[in-house]
């Protein structure tokens, strides 16, 4: 595995050094689980808005709980190897929880980024990144990509055959 990946217990002690150097620290976070071009554009978005961006990857049994039986369908291990390859990340962790909350509290980013399917208002962390005296950001195109729909266009051109 990639050194960028980094285990959840360590997000407190990435955090308080790279403030100590004074950098700016972004969050994003996301199942991942079929890595496709709008995952690409928030997290260039993410990336888009200070020093440092750290990935959260939700593990596999957060994934089967908000996506459903059949989800996912990559390891986390892999979906954070293939996440922390994108040029524009600097670091990944996987996290168990069903919202990044507990990760937010324990890195203490600057900015919390999500994709065009959320509104700052809807931000589930919202009010935990106020606390922590963060902004929220929605970064990303226009919420046009999804998992789901690249896995319906498979099956269908599968039935084609």
């Amino acid at each position: 595995m990639s050194e960028t990946v980094i285990p959840r217990s360590e997000a407190a002690t990435l955090g308080e050094r790279l403030r100590r150097a004074g950098r700016r620290i972004v969050f994003a976070n996301g199942c991942f689980d079929l890595v496709h071009v709008g995952h690409v554009r928030y997290l260039q978005g993410a990336r888009a808005q200070g020093d440092v961006l750290v990935v959260g990857v939700n593990s596999d049994q957060s994934v089967r709980e908000l996506k459903g039986e059949g989800r996912p369908l990559l390891a986390a291990a892999a979906r954070a190897e293939l996440v922390a390859a994108l040029e524009c990340v600097d670091y990944v962790l996987v996290f168990d929880d069903l919202t990044a909350a507990p990760v937010l509290r324990d890195l203490r980013p600057h900015v919390q980024c999500k994709g065009t399917d959320y509104t700052e208002e809807t931000v589930p962390e919202r009010e935990v990144m106020e606390s922590l005296g963060g902004t929220v950001r929605i970064v990303g195109d226009a919420k046009g990509h999804s998992t789901c729909d690249v896995l319906a266009e498979i099956a269908r051109r599968n039935q084609k055959r």
